[in-house]
């Protein structure tokens, strides 16, 4: 009897240890399988972060605002009118050039007459003065003459250039009192207000380019032997779940790591250095279409997983 629980207990726990045994077995083979069609295939981070090329207001010229047309948050696209600079005063500068360049152009008038007039009368002189009917001061006066003409005309010439210039300056001017969007986008940081006087230079606003936006995924760099331009990209966002998924490709690499453009760079020469495993910027170009139907800001929180096999 008690031989027989004994076998018994022992068939129960062998055939349990088999089942365990099978169990680990089935795991293994689940882990490299999953290895081989996945795990060697896709990698992917949680470092990573959209970004953009901004683009940044500044004036041409100095002013006063006469209106601000936008609001932060506001979409623009180029071209549009973002702010205006009263221009009273450079529509004065611009009206007195033009009078400049109307005056300029009658002096060039009467000079290039009296160059004429001058060019007759030697030219007339010298061909007497062979025949003795004119004499040498009578000639040399008008071919002095003649020279003075010229430099007249010359000085004529230089100043409806002069005129011309002023006139296109302060044509640019008046054009550069109205501030235009440089890129389709999204206002953000304004801070210019109606009555401010302003600096030429000075930032007003940036416009942030959403449907431009890329992301920017750090990745260990012994993660990167398989990477490549071309690359396809899966990416979701915090902002709108794992039920949102972005595609795009890689775009390219840094051309260094986090730590080699931080403002104190790590100083791996010293004797207490300790390696530590760096990170490298992909850039992930992403669909301008997605975008456009779920739009992302600048700095979200994003994880990619590229397909090292697509390419």
């Amino acid at each position: 009897m008690i031989q027989a629980q004994i076998k018994s207990k022992f068939i129960q726990r062998k055939k349990a240890f088999t089942i365990l045994l099978g169990v680990i077995v089935l795991a293994l083979v689940a882990s490299i399988a999953y290895w081989i069609i996945h795990g060697s295939r896709y990698l992917s981070t949680d470092n990573a972060y959209t970004a953009v090329e901004l683009a940044q207001v500044t004036p041409e010229i100095d002013g006063t605002v006469k209106e601000v047309v936008v609001i932060d948050t506001q979409s623009v696209r180029t071209g549009d009118i973002l702010v205006e600079i009263d221009d009273r005063d450079l529509r004065i500068a611009h009206n007195q050039a033009l009078a400049e360049e109307k005056k300029a152009k009658s002096i060039a008038l009467s000079a290039k007459a009296d160059l004429n007039r001058a060019n007759i009368d030697f030219s007339r002189r010298k061909s007497l003065a062979g025949s003795g009917s004119v004499s040498g001061d009578e000639l040399t006066h008008a071919e002095n003459a003649l020279l003075s003409a010229q430099a007249a005309q010359a000085a004529a010439d230089a100043g409806i250039s002069e005129a011309e210039a002023r006139v296109q300056k302060t044509t640019l001017d008046l054009e550069r009192t109205t501030i235009k969007s440089p890129v389709t986008g999204v206002v953000a940081k304004r801070q210019v207000q109606i009555g401010q006087r302003i600096r030429s230079g000075a930032p007003l606003m940036v416009i942030v380019p959403v449907q431009e936006i890329h992301v920017d995924a750090n990745f260990k760099e012994g993660q990167l032997d398989k990477v490549r331009p071309g690359q396809a990209v899966e990416l979701t966002s915090d902002l709108y779940g794992g039920g949102v998924v972005y595609h795009g490709i890689v775009d390219g690499f840094s051309g260094g790591t986090g730590s080699a453009f931080a403002t104190i760079p790590a100083q791996n020469a010293t004797g207490n250095w300790i390696k530590v495993v760096q990170r490298i910027p992909v850039r992930i170009k992403m669909d301008p279409r997605e975008l456009t139907d779920k739009p992302l800001s600048v700095g979200l929180s994003m994880t990619a997983t590229v397909d090292t096999r697509s390419k």
